[in-house]
């Protein structure tokens, strides 16, 4: 073939490439949006699935605590330890019901802000006073420090409330028997610094990341020990971003965790 000949067939060849990238970048395009959909559809799954869950899960609470309560006649030290155990199980489920409703809503930009003013001592101290039960069962020290000449704040006091007791539900699962759980707050240029610190096992900085992911598991075998939804950190994140502020934390394996979370000061 001659040089001339090449040159006729050179637009031929750059049009049909042209027409292939075109049909991948719709087949791409369609993917995504398919994609798009199913993710969708799986948020609105899980949002629907928690709120019909939550029913039937408060009314078999509801009816073991009449049990319990005596209300429809005695029971046997072993009866009453039965309906504590469906109880203990009941709500157990129940949180992590409500975590996944939490998480469907965030994940569809379905949750909002409600600030009000309120002192940061006193959030920390009733999440301290919530989370002192599951503490006192490990034998673990919880302590908390917040000045007192910390400024209110400015924020959803529900939401910052959710975030501590995240927080401190897992430096409290984490941490083996005898070991210390904290709390501290302080005020930096802007904002407030909340740090959640604990002796427990501590995390390989390479999992950093992993475990703020949604239903992630540092550790997804089957025998593992500690178990949950693996939403406690996505949700927490998530409230905290909410606020303009950032969570981070820094570890040591074998020595323990510290979690930061920061509230910028919202205008008033």
């Amino acid at each position: 073939m001659t040089r001339a000949d090449d040159s006729l067939t050179a637009p031929v060849v750059g049009g049909l490439d042209s027409v292939l990238l075109d049909a991948q970048l719709r087949q791409a395009a369609r993917r995504i949006a398919e994609l798009e959909a199913r993710d969708s559809l799986k948020t609105q799954f899980l949002a629907n699935i928690s709120h019909d869950l939550r029913t039937p899960l408060t009314a078999v609470i509801t009816h073991a605590e009449i049990l319990r309560d005596g209300i429809l006649g005695p029971l046997t030290q072993r009866q009453l330890e039965s309906i504590g155990g469906i109880i203990s199980g009941g709500r157990q489920l129940l949180d992590q019901v409500g975590e996944i409703l939490t998480y469907a809503r965030g994940a569809a930009d379905q949750l909002g802000l409600s600030p009000t003013e309120f002192r940061l001592a006193d959030v920390v101290a009733q999440s301290s006073a919530l989370s002192e039960p599951l503490a006192d069962r490990k034998q673990l020290q919880l302590t908390t420090h917040v000045p007192d000449d910390l400024p209110p704040v400015l924020a959803d006091r529900e939401k910052i409330a959710h975030i501590l007791s995240n927080l401190l539900g897992n430096a409290i699962e984490f941490t083996p028997t005898g070991g210390r759980v904290w709390v501290r707050a302080r005020e930096d240029v802007g904002m407030f610094e909340v740090e959640v610190g604990d002796t427990g096992i501590g995390i390989d900085p390479e999992h950093y990341e992993l475990i703020f992911r949604e239903f992630a598991q540092v550790d997804a075998s089957p025998s593992r020990q500690h178990h949950g939804t693996g939403l406690g950190l996505t949700i927490a994140r998530k409230l905290v971003e909410l606020h303009g502020g950032r969570i981070w934390l820094e570890s040591e394996l074998g020595v323990g965790s510290r979690f930061f979370f920061t509230i910028p000061y919202l205008p008033r």
